[in-house]
């Protein structure tokens, strides 16, 4: 029975443990020993010194054994242990294995129920409109579903089954929720196909379905509450209420503010009340809205949706201030840009009574606050309201530019005529170092001052002198003092913006003006003086602008930085150049005529003289025509000016041909004093710078005066019909008129063109020197 139990055990190595415990016990008795007998032989060998070399030849062998057999018992241990630690950890793992996977499944098997339990309770809490619970229920559902997905080795129909299922509950879930969303809010728009006008506006209808009128009804919405909590826990709610942001904003508030002739009407109901947009009495194409009227219609739809639908806790927010956080941005944008906008004053004296819209749009983001539609303390309406100074004046720059360049690029020919008692007037400015008014009153004709002094030099001093310049350009000026006029009195940033937008208009002029009517200013003469008018009254009159507003503007305007006098003579510079364009072209169509009348040779001949006749003809004929385009309309002295440059250039080109002959003939001299003596007799006729004939005697008699080569003309002319004699006097051995104007090698030259070679001349030659 013994060897059994011992065959037994050793079979399961329990038997082989106790063995090698014994003998490791038996050999740790026999070390102990054998230490002792070598301790002691140490000790009688080198300590006593007793011969005993047998004794340790005996326990040299038996520590050899020992030592033998603990080698041999070291390598058991190690093969025995070796061999059971791979069993064990092989074991183990196999164990290991099997019960992950038993939890694995039972794990499984609890999300299974998990989801079967939480869909057969969402199923009852469906049925019996416990949207919230349901909603949960479903989240739990799928984040069971969720779970098993992770499970590896699970089957793949079954999940899909699963998902299937919690996706076709989920989404009649929400349809159902959309649905009962439809009965709380149940909008009537009109046609997309119908024009966008007021009328269109007309066929939007709100309303709101709050409460049963029968229990068990149905039909009848569920609780208001449950479906907004249910529809937030689905993630719907966000878009659901945008979508409505959107048909509310597209629909009702936006035509609330742009339309001026729609209105609102609540009309209370049992089951809820119904906003309905209608129409005012006043017509439709009337201004835009005002303020007040936007704010008291948009503040009643507000007030209506917060009492009746909006005015409940979603989490941590309302649903009003969820609503507000969508439309707040696009509605104020509207709001400014379709009302504030244009209730800005246009008049620096209409600002204080805007501080009433100020106030309004305070009251009105106060009544948004209360009901949660707006959260901040600043937003840009009111920043917009409250910015009134600056809105003013970039409205006032806006309008006064485009108003300028209108006035710059319309018609140049209609004229008013400027003369020296011709003064701009303006409306009464403060006493320099008194306080200005904030609200500035009309001023009558009696209050009205001149821009001159009490104390004057002459009645022509800083005058224009009498012409014509275009009438856009006298409303311009008018415009541009206007603009100052609304400076004076206004904030210091306000005058800032509009002082240089009176700078930009004059800076406008002189880039536009020129180049709009570019082939115009070229063509027509007529325009060409008038823009050279133009210029110099403007010019005229920016020399003192800056210094009549100045003492009457902010800081630092009044401190010198109000001045217009760096424009003048840009502006002197511009009409200059503009008339020298025109007398450029003026000049240069006078020497193509002349270039027709072939060189003034051989007038004998009737085709010749035909030509050279016709060319001095058609010469007088633009002189005069010139004369009576520029006629009242250029200041006299200009006028001479350059009707005597025009005629000079003619007659300089004919003196020069004439000059170039070698031979003139007899008949040829009478022919060139006959064309030369037409040019004497009418070229001062085309001096008629007044309306009055009588007037202008004074200005033809004075024709040496404008015309340079006037004097050197007639000379010319009295020669060609002269004899040598009265030559030789007229040169009067160098100190005659004739020497004057000539030089002698000019009249030699011509002497010798005139006459034969006769004694007689070479007499004469010799005397001209």
């Amino acid at each position: 029975m013994a060897s059994f139990v011992t065959e037994v055990l050793a079979s399961s190595g329990k038997l082989e443990k106790e063995d090698l415990a014994g003998k490791i016990c038996k050999i740790s008795r026999r070390v102990e020993d054998t230490k002792e007998e070598v301790c002691d032989m140490i000790n009688k060998r080198y300590k006593e010194f007793l011969p005993s070399l047998q004794a340790s030849e005996e326990l040299m062998g038996q520590v050899e054994k020992i030592s033998k057999e603990m080698d041999a018992l070291k390598s058991c241990i190690e093969n025995e242990v070796q061999q059971n630690i791979h069993c064990s950890m092989a074991e183990y793992a196999k164990v290991k294995e099997q019960l992950e996977k038993n939890t694995v499944i039972l794990t499984m098997l609890g999300h299974l129920k998990e989801f079967h339990n939480a869909m057969e309770e969402f199923s009852n809490a469906f049925a019996e409109n416990r949207y919230v619970d349901a909603a949960k229920l479903l989240e739990k559902a799928q984040l069971s579903a969720d779970s098993l997905k992770t499970w590896k080795s699970s089957e793949l129909p079954l999940l899909r089954a699963l998902g299937s299922e919690l996706i076709v509950q989920r989404e009649n879930f929400i349809y159902h929720l959309g649905d009962e969303w439809k009965r709380l809010a149940i909008w009537k728009l009109p046609s997309s196909k119908e024009p966008t006008n007021p009328r269109w506006s007309l066929k939007t209808e709100l309303k709101l379905t709050l409460s049963c009128s029968k229990d068990g009804d149905p039909s009848c919405p569920a609780e208001l509450s449950s479906i907004l909590q249910a529809l937030a826990i689905q993630g719907d709610l966000h878009y659901k209420i945008k979508l409505f942001s959107q048909v509310l904003l597209k629909n009702m508030l936006k035509p609330l503010i742009i339309h001026r002739g729609l209105s609102v009407k609540v009309t209370e109901h049992s089951d809820g009340p119904t906003l309905t947009v209608e129409h005012l009495e006043s017509d439709y194409q009337q201004e835009h809205s005002t303020p007040s009227q936007v704010y008291t219609k948009l503040l009643l739809v507000l007030k209506t949706l917060h009492s009746h639908l909006l005015d409940l806790s979603v989490g941590e927010k309302k649903l009003s201030a969820i609503l507000g956080e969508m439309i707040w941005e696009e509605l104020s944008h509207c709001i400014i840009h379709e009302c504030l906008v244009y209730s800005i004053p246009t008049k620096s004296s209409q600002l204080e009574n805007y501080n009433a819209v100020i106030k309004e749009t305070e009251e009105f983001e106060s009544s948004l606050k209360e009901m949660q539609y707006l959260q901040s303390d600043s937003t840009d309406l009111l920043k917009y309201a409250k910015d009134v100074n600056c809105h003013f004046a970039s409205k006032k720059c806006k309008d006064v530019i485009v108003a300028a360049r209108k006035l710059m690029t319309s018609k140049m020919h209609n004229t008013v005529r400027i003369k020296p008692e011709t003064k701009l007037t303006l409306p009464k400015l403060p006493a320099q170092g008194s306080e200005v008014p904030g609200k500035q009153q009309k001023m009558s004709s009696e209050e009205e001052v001149r821009l001159d002094g009490h104390q004057q030099l002459s009645s022509r001093t800083l005058c224009l002198p009498v012409c014509r310049i275009s009438e856009s350009v006298q409303q311009l000026m008018e415009l541009a003092f206007n603009t100052l006029q609304e400076a004076v009195g206004s904030s210091t940033q306000c005058a800032m913006q509009l002082f240089f937008t009176v700078r930009n208009i004059f800076q406008l002029f002189y880039d536009v003006v020129p180049t709009y009517h570019k082939e115009n200013l070229l063509k027509f003469p007529h325009l060409a003086a008038i823009q050279h008018n133009n210029c110099m009254y403007l010019a005229h009159h920016l020399l003192t602008l800056g210094h009549s507003f100045r003492p009457h503007l902010p800081q630092p305007l009044s401190d010198g930085i109000a001045t217009f006098v760096d424009m003048v003579p840009g502006f002197r510079k511009l009409g200059a150049q503009c008339f020298l364009a025109q007398l450029n072209t003026q000049k240069a169509e006078l020497l193509e005529r002349l270039s027709t009348a072939r060189n003034f040779s051989n007038l004998d001949d009737e085709e010749n003289y035909t030509a050279a006749s016709k060319a001095v003809r058609q010469v007088i004929h633009q002189l005069k025509q010139l004369g009576i385009v520029w006629q009242d309309v250029l200041p006299v002295n200009i006028y001479c000016k350059a009707m005597g440059s025009l005629l000079n250039t003619a007659i300089s080109e004919v003196m020069a041909k004439i000059m170039m002959l070698e031979d003139i003939s007899s008949e040829d001299g009478e022919h060139l004093h006959t064309l030369c003596q037409t040019l004497i007799e009418e070229g001062p006729l085309v001096f008629v710078p007044l309306a009055e004939e009588r007037k202008n005697n004074i200005y033809q008699e004075e024709v040496p005066l404008f015309v340079k080569k006037w004097t050197t003309f007639k000379e010319l002319v009295i020669v060609l019909r002269a004899n040598l004699q009265e030559i030789v006097n007229r040169w009067a051995e160098g100190k005659g008129p004739l020497a004057m104007e000539f030089s002698s090698s000019e009249m030699k030259s011509l002497v010798r063109a005139l006459f034969q070679n006769t004694e007689r001349r070479a007499l004469a030659l010799t005397k001209i020197k």
